[in-house]
């Protein structure tokens, strides 16, 4: 349920029947329905009748008037009133949002209707490079694009996970040069138990040992050639380096499988190809020994248009033919509906570029939405990138087992009665669940300053918070000696805050809608973190299992508790995120 859109929907209809041309502007932009910034002003706020007057050159009040005449209420709106130049307050009907929250108290999905046109969505996240272990620079594409694929999956989409991991290029030559000599002793695993070890021994070599340089680029010949024996000790470190990146997603508790690995290689065969066809069609030209697309569409403000090289002076490719090759791929062979890119923000003109030369070249048809999803840097508190105090590259595995560590101290100075395991299983999920939601509640695009004491903290808007109210709520059932399917009886809302809680958990729907639409995740934390908060006001003036509560209203504040939990732990799971039965 989306209570906006319906809202939406009855609104362009009093619009269209007040005599506003389809045309016009609020029509156009969903009626400009909002949910009410103050309790005076009602649940919803519809501020369209201002701007279509401003149009039409009429009176908005009386444009507003003719709105409100023509509206159908049915049992949703219990009053629309009109406010100021030209506001229409909007009120929920008391019983209509009662039998809301009794619809989503018996389905399953919580009465979230799957989408009515659901769509085959490809996301490409994560990417690691298989030359080195993951490092925290890994961290928000990952959680940010596991995070959307969830999201948009549990809304009935087609979710198509593409780990675009870098496995192919020039510097695999010196690696497997390196690798061949450790096989040689029959020490791989223990070559590659630390990828950023064996990177600076193959670095070290490259530069240092003579002949071996000459050795790294006959690799590459080979490697590119499909020279057998080259490709099964590729396949060998590649395998293993996946290993690694699955150790990792375990960790955080990401859907990535090595199912979903579809590396630089793949595309292989078929970038001389799309150079061919970019030339044929002359879109790319050949320009000093390069092959180069010019784009037009992105000229400078000098006129100069944006050169994109597809294919370098000595014939090698480069990631933008790659990511050309991955996009024509997608739209016809994966028949994509929508691709997103979570990449860092500081590949923004890159995408661009290849966006922009798809399109041109025809790779996709224009039904085929592509978007960027950037994002920001993690910073340290020095305002500079998060790295280790010695300035070096901090291992993504380092931090998730630090909050663990830092996560069960916190944990067995609140409780220390827990048992071992039960601690160390609190803290596993409060830890990487406090890493993983001080990114997402962050507007994605910005620079976040990683702090550890803010990220652990059982107040604010926070993991740990959240997963303790959720443990709140579970705990009333277990002292009432009740299970939530037991539950009977109707809900009233008799009170401000339980009225305040039902619209909050009726708004859930609406929410995963906006996400899902414009891909900023910390919409749901905000939401959540809100919800949690509401609850939290409604426990304190509602009593639940307070003696001489008559037991028609215990049962209906019994509901209003599970739809909270169940509402806090479907959100947290579509973030990725784990809830504790106690803690």
């Amino acid at each position: 349920m989306n209570i906006r859109q319906l809202l939406t929907d009855k609104f362009q209809a009093a619009m269209l029947a007040a005599g506003i041309p389809e045309d016009c502007g609020p029509v156009v932009t969903q009626a400009r329905v909002a949910p009410a910034k103050k309790a005076s002003f009602g649940d919803y706020q519809a501020n369209g009748a201002m701007a279509a007057a401003k149009r039409m050159g009429t009176n908005p009040r009386e444009l507003a008037s003719r709105i409100v005449e023509h509206l159908d209420k049915g049992e949703m709106i219990e009053k629309a009133e009109i406010a100021g130049p030209g506001f229409i307050n909007i009120h929920l009907s008391e019983s209509w949002l009662a039998r809301s929250l009794a619809a989503a108290e018996q389905s399953g999905r919580l009465n979230i209707a799957p989408a009515a046109e659901p769509q085959t969505v490809v996301i490409d996240y994560s990417h690691p490079n298989l030359a080195k272990e993951m490092h925290v620079g890994h961290l928000r594409s990952t959680i940010i694009g596991d995070a959307l694929a969830r999201l948009l999956e549990f809304q009935g989409h087609k979710v198509i996970r593409q780990n675009h991991m870098g496995d192919w290029g020039t510097q695999f030559g010196m690696l497997l040069a390196h690798l061949s000599d450790k096989l040689e002793n029959n020490d791989a695993e223990v070559a590659l138990a630390d990828l950023e070890v064996f990177y600076r021994e193959a670095k070290v070599r490259f530069d240092e040992e003579e002949g071996f340089d000459d050795r790294a680029r006959e690799y590459v010949v080979k490697l590119q050639g499909g020279d057998p024996e080259c490709l099964k000790l590729w396949q060998q470190f590649i395998d293993i380096s996946i290993s690694h990146s699955e150790e990792i997603y375990e960790k955080l508790n990401v859907t990535l499988k090595r199912s979903d690995v579809y590396g630089e290689s793949q595309y292989n065969d078929d970038l001389p190809v799309l150079v061919q066809e970019l030339l044929d069609h002359g879109i790319a030209v050949e320009d000093q020994g390069a092959v180069v697309v010019f784009l037009e569409e992105m000229a400078d403000k000098e006129g100069n248009p944006s050169p994109m090289i597809i294919r370098k002076k000595g014939g090698g490719y480069l990631y933008s033919t790659t990511d050309l090759a991955a996009i024509r791929y997608r739209a016809n062979k994966l028949n994509a509906d929508r691709i997103l890119y979570v990449v860092d923000a500081r590949q923004s003109l890159h995408l661009q570029q290849a966006f922009t030369a798809a399109r041109k070249a025809g790779f996709l048809p224009e039904s085929v939405a592509l978007e960027h999803c950037a994002f920001g840097t993690m910073m340290g508190d020095d305002g500079k990138p998060f790295k280790t105090r010695t300035g070096g590259t901090v291992k993504l595995s380092a931090l998730l087992d630090e909050a663990v560590e830092r996560a069960e101290k916190l944990v067995a100075e609140k409780n220390p009665d827990l048992d071992t395991d039960t601690c160390a299983e609190i803290a596993r999920k409060v830890g990487i669940g406090a890493v993983k939601y001080a990114d997402l509640s962050k507007t994605r695009t910005n620079d976040y300053v990683f702090s550890w004491e803010a990220m652990l903290s059982f107040e604010g808007n926070t993991a740990p918070y959240l997963q303790y109210a959720y443990t709140r709520v579970r705990s009333i059932f277990r002292r009432a000696g009740i299970q939530p399917g037991e539950l009977k009886g109707e809900i009233h809302l008799g009170t401000a805050e339980e009225r305040a809680l039902a619209i909050r958990l009726c708004q859930f729907g609406e929410v995963l809608d906006q996400v899902a639409k414009d891909t900023f995740p910390h919409v749901l934390c905000t939401y959540l973190y809100e919800l949690a908060s509401a609850y939290m006001v409604f426990y304190e003036a509602c009593p639940v299992l307070r003696e001489g509560v008559p037991e028609e209203q215990k049962q209906s504040r019994l509901q209003l508790c599970d739809l909270v939990a169940r509402t806090l732990a479907t959100g947290l799971d579509l973030l990725g995120i784990e809830v504790l039965e106690q803690m």
